[in-house]
This record gives structure tokens, C-alpha cells and sequence, in this order.
């Protein structure tokens, strides 16, 4: 059996799609299922391509024993439609930018990261890079709970 394949998008991978990248594989290792669960991330935009996350995500995580060293920013490729089974998005305007640029056939794989996230009231994980004070440790809470919703989801897919 092949690995289910998780792609978290939005606008730049440099803080939400590589904080939930690193939240989920911190998960997947956890339950001893990286044989059958990949995890990778990528942004709308290639602003970042290349860089690491930004220092504010890496230390909020690295608070929470989250390593994201070792991710490198990346862009949204038209093989990922293919590739990926889930392309899971940060909010409204990556869904509908990945949206428009997915073949029709993969359109179904397409769905918000907070579909999984129990409490959360919105679709939209806000974008804390331009935000001051606690932006990134609400991102982290949210997307923490959101990871675990799909590790459960992803269990049951595997069972």
C-alpha cells in the first residue's frame, strides 16, 4: 500500500503551510507512521523559495519541541494536483487560487486545513506575518488541533 500524501498550502510557505507541515510530521512520527503517511508543503506565490520558515513560526514551534529547520519554502507545482491526495489550504484566497489552477479531475482533494480543527468557527487561518503580538502562537493552536483532526481522519483511511 502507497502512503497517503498531505500538501498544506499557502501564499508564501515561509508560516502557516510549513508550521502545519512540521506539526503533522512531529505526529506521524509519534504514532510510528511515516511508512504510510508523507507529509510535504508549498506556497501560492514563490516569494520565499528556498528560505526557510520564517524565524517567528520556527521559534513558536521550537517552543512547543516542533522542529522546522529542515523545511526550505517551495512553490505550488502542477504535478502536486496528481501527486498529493490532500491539498489542504490556509484560508479563501489560496483555496480559490489553487483552486483555479487544479485540473478538474483532482478538484475533490482540495479542502481548508481548519476542516479539521473541531472548535474552529472560520475556514481561514489567519496570516500572522504582517500581525504583532500572539499571531503565531494562535496559528500554532490552530492548526495543532487541526493536525490532530487529520491524523484521525488519516488513521481511519488506513485502517
Amino acid at each position: 500500500m502507497r502512503a497517503i500524501k498531505v500538501l498544506f498550502v499557502c501564499m508564501g510557505n515561509i508560516c502557516r503551510s510549513p508550521t502545519a507541515h512540521a506539526l503533522l510530521n512531529k505526529m506521524i512520527e509519534e504514532k510510528g507512521l511515516q511508512a504510510s503517511v508523507s507529509v510535504d508543503s508549498a506556497g501560492t506565490h514563490a516569494y520565499h523559495v528556498g528560505n526557510p520558515p520564517d524565524q517567528r513560526s520556527s521559534k513558536a514551534a521550537m517552543l512547543r519541541g516542533v522542529d522546522m529547520n529542515d523545511l526550505r519554502a517551495r512553490q505550488l507545482r502542477s504535478t502536486d494536483f496528481e501527486e498529493f491526495d490532500y491539498l489542504l489550504v490556509a484560508d479563501s484566497d489560496n483555496f480559490y487560487f489553487v483552486q483555479d489552477a487544479c485540473p478538474l479531475e483532482y478538484s475533490h482533494k482540495i479542502d481548508y486545513i481548519l476542516t479539521y480543527a473541531e472548535s474552529s468557527w472560520s475556514k481561514d487561518v489567519p496570516d500572522p506575518y504582517y500581525g504583532q503580538g500572539d499571531g503565531f502562537e494562535r496559528v500554532l493552536n490552530l492548526l495543532e488541533e487541526a493536525c490532530s483532526g487529520l491524523l484521525l481522519a488519516l488513521e481511519k483511511d488506513l485502517v
